[in-house]
């Protein structure tokens, strides 16, 4: 079991490095009850990406499930893309690894559409306390394990305002998106404003 789960890490961690180059910065975060999870910083351009590596290694299962299946179950690593220079965002190492930690130590399943909130901001000076869990596959690509493993899904998240969040509740996570796009809404700006939400 603990041999499979280093041989998740280490192709999550391949598949990461092909996608995203050599990470310029890491830093490990452990959890009481939880295996360690290290968030990996790379640089892009005026781009920082933070890259969770520890979340994949057991699948999450549904809290209310009788039984934990060790093999089957969604596998996923999350992704932050912010622009850099604009904000402290490296302080956002722990409240990343808190998000990935959060399927071994709270039993949430990290899903497309879900929205995941760490009680503070981000980082310094952040509007920001809560992501919308979006769909992966863009920026890297599934990596398929061997059956009856499921894939390990990249997530990227979305930072949303109180307010953003609070009508995603209401409308949905597709709406919100649909309002950022009609928008025109910088996502990567790490202290945007909240885009408009009024008809």
């Amino acid at each position: 079991m603990l041999a499979r789960m280093v041989d998740v890490l280490q192709l999550a961690e391949a598949r990461l490095l092909s996608a995203l180059g050599a990470p310029d910065a890491r830093a490990s975060v452990t959890f009481l009850g939880a295996e360690r999870v290290q968030v990996l910083r790379f640089s892009d351009g005026d781009l920082l990406r933070y890259a969770t590596l520890g979340m994949s290694a057991a699948p999450m299962t549904d809290p209310a499930a009788a039984l934990a299946d060790h093999e089957r179950g969604p596998r996923a690593e999350l992704l932050l893309s912010v622009r850099a220079g604009l904000a402290d965002t490296d302080k956002v190492l722990r409240p990343l690894a808190v998000l990935a930690a959060s399927p071994q130590v709270e039993g949430v399943v990290v899903a497309p559409g879900a929205s995941l909130d760490v009680g503070d901001p981000l980082w310094p000076r952040a509007p920001f306390s809560s992501v919308l869990v979006a769909e992966g596959g863009g920026l890297v690509e599934d990596l398929d394990l061997d059956p009856p493993c499921d894939p390990v899904r990249f997530l990227p998240l979305l930072p949303m305002t109180a307010n953003e969040a609070a009508w995603k509740r209401v409308r949905g996570a597709a709406a919100l998106e649909e309002r950022w796009l009609a928008h025109g809404t910088d996502l990567r700006d790490p202290l945007r404003g909240a885009v408009p939400l009024e008809p």
